[in-house]
C-alpha cells in the first residue's frame, strides 16, 4: 500500500529506509554484495527479485531518490559509495572484494576510483530487478537484453499519476485565482460570473491537465518532433480545436473570438509545459538536452500561458 501511494506522490519524499548494510537471508562472508538506494519502492522492488537467496544489500543515502535520478544528482554516486563502505565496516564482513551495481546507477559512479579508494571492484548488474537471479546465476554475466531499457505504454502509465498529483496541486491554485478574477471582472452578479466565465476557464485548465499529464505520456512515441515541448504542443493544439470543430466555430463577436483564442493559446502552452516536465521520467533524454530545449522552449510556453490569460480576461472585459 505504501508503495502505491508513493506513486501518487503521496509523502513520496518520506519514502525512504536508513542506508546501510542489511543481511538477505542467511549471508556469510562469501556472499555477493548487491548496492541499492534508500528508496522504499527500489529496495522492496530488489527484495522480493531475490527472495530465497542469502545476501548483502548495500543501500546508500539517495535522500529517497531512486537510482537512476539519485545517480543522476550525484546521490548515487562515488563518495556515497565509498563512505558507506567504510562506514558499515564491509571488508571485515565479507572476504572478497566485489561489488554489484545496478547499470542505471553507473552515470554517478567511478568504477576505477572506488577501485582506488576502497579495494572493492564495481560490476554493473542488470536495469530490470526481475534479471537480477539470471544475472548472478549466469557468474555475473549480463546478456544484451539485460541491458536494453524499454519505455513501453505500460511502463509510461505507471509513471502519469505521480506527474498528474504534482501538476493537479498548482492548477489548483490557478483555478482559485480564476474564479475569484472571473467573479469579479465579469459583467453580471458573482455567482452568475462564475457560472459564465470562471467555469469554462477552469475547464480549459482541466483540459490542459490531463492532456499534458496523462495523454502526452501515452502518446509519447507517436507525436512529431524530438522535443517533448513540441510534442506537447501538438497535443494541445489539436485537443484545444476538437471543440470548435464539433460545434461548428460558433463564434459570434470579440468577446467569443478572443475566448476561443484564450483557450487554444492556453490549453497549448500548458499542455507543452507539462509534457516537456515529462522528460526527467523518461528513458531517452539527456540531462544536457533537456536544459537546451527549456531554454527556449519556457519562455515561449511562459509567454502564451500569459498572453492567454490576457486574451481570457479581455474577452470578460468586453462582455
Amino acid at each position: 500500500m505504501r508503495d502505491y501511494l508513493a506513486r501518487w506522490n503521496w509523502q513520496r519524499m518520506d519514502h525512504r529506509l536508513d542506508p546501510g548494510l542489511y543481511a538477505l537471508g542467511n549471508p556469510d562472508e562469501q556472499s555477493p554484495v548487491l548496492v541499492s538506494a534508500n528508496y522504499v519502492m527500489s529496495f522492496n522492488r530488489l527484495r522480493e527479485k531475490l527472495a530465497g537467496r542469502s545476501l548483502w544489500l548495500l543501500v546508500l543515502d539517495t535522500d529517497g531518490i531512486n537510482v537512476w535520478c539519485a545517480a543522476g544528482k550525484g546521490t548515487f554516486g562515488t563518495d556515497e559509495l565509498v563512505a558507506r563502505i567504510e562506514e558499515t565496516g564491509l571488508k571485515d564482513i565479507v572476504s572478497h572484494r566485489r561489488l554489484v551495481l545496478p547499470q542505471l546507477g553507473a552515470p554517478g559512479v567511478a568504477a576505477h576510483e572506488v577501485k582506488k579508494r576502497s579495494g572493492f571492484t564495481v560490476s554493473y548488474g542488470p536495469i530490470r530487478a526481475g534479471d537480477i537471479q539470471d544475472y548472478l546465476d549466469s557468474g555475473r554475466v549480463a546478456t544484451p537484453q539485460m541491458r536494453r531499457i524499454t519505455f513501453r505504454l505500460r511502463e509510461r502509465i505507471v509513471l502519469i499519476p505521480v506527474e498528474l498529483v504534482a501538476a493537479l496541486k498548482v492548477t489548483l491554485v490557478v483555478a482559485g485565482v480564476a474564479l475569484l478574477v472571473s467573479g469579479l471582472a465579469g459583467p453580471e452578479g458573482f455567482v452568475a460570473n462564475l457560472a459564465h466565465y470562471g467555469i469554462p476557464a477552469v475547464s480549459v485548465l482541466l483540459v490542459a491537465l490531463l492532456a499534458g499529464t496523462v495523454m502526452g505520456p501515452i502518446l509519447l512515441p507517436y507525436l512529431p518532433g524530438r522535443a517533448f515541448s513540441l510534442k506537447g504542443a501538438t497535443t494541445g493544439l489539436t485537443i484545444s480545436l476538437i471543440p470548435l470543430w464539433i460545434y461548428g466555430n460558433p463564434l459570434s463577436g470579440w468577446p467569443d473570438l478572443l475566448g476561443a483564442l484564450s483557450a487554444i493559446t492556453v490549453i497549448t502552452a500548458l499542455t507543452s509545459y507539462l509534457t516537456m516536465n515529462f522528460t526527467g521520467t523518461t528513458t531517452f533524454t539527456s540531462l544536457s538536452g533537456v536544459k537546451k530545449e527549456m531554454k527556449w522552449a519556457l519562455p515561449l510556453q511562459i509567454g502564451g500561458g500569459l498572453i492567454g490569460a490576457g486574451l481570457w480576461l479581455t474577452s470578460i472585459l468586453l462582455r
